[in-house]
């Protein structure tokens, strides 16, 4: 594969030359043409300037629209949630004694420990939680093994 050194003014010309399309200096700003209509700096600024501003505006009216739409979702599901949420009551009333044995009974699975001690291990999903930012909860441990350095 050969690479061909162009610098930029001669790749512009060229550039111009393929596409049919010429640019001239006027004094020190340059006339850029785009198709058949010749277009100055400072036009070509603004232009840039109205494409920005519009851009803009549509992500703020998107910004609007989302907020909005969130709001009335929330109030939505609070009305919804206090519906529900009076058979719940009633029928945690009925069984307080309930609700602890099922947290006692929680368990994510078996660990399965080669070559560790309860300690060590409980070190190491400590430390894994920590660095994760995952509760401890909600993470679930199949096996950890110790490997020693030779």
């Amino acid at each position: 594969m050969d690479f061909i050194n162009i610098n930029a003014k001669e790749f512009v010309m060229l550039a111009g030359e393929e596409a049919g399309e010429t640019t001239a200096a006027v004094g020190d700003s340059k006339v850029f043409t785009f198709g058949q209509q010749q277009m100055g700096t400072s036009e070509m600024l603004m232009n840039a300037g109205i494409v920005i501003l519009v851009v803009f505006g549509v992500l703020f009216i998107m910004y609007v629209l989302i907020s909005l739409a969130g709001k009335i979702l929330a109030a939505a599901t609070k009305d919804s949630g206090k519906a529900e949420a009076k058979p719940a009551v009633a029928a945690a009333a009925a069984a307080p004694a309930a609700a602890p044995a099922a947290e006692e009974e929680f368990s994510s699975g078996t660990l399965k420990l080669k070559g560790c001690d309860e300690k060590t291990a409980a070190m190491i999903m400590a430390i894994v939680a920590d660095d994760t930012g995952i509760p401890l909860s909600e993470l679930v441990f199949k096996s950890i093994k110790l490997v020693e350095k030779k």
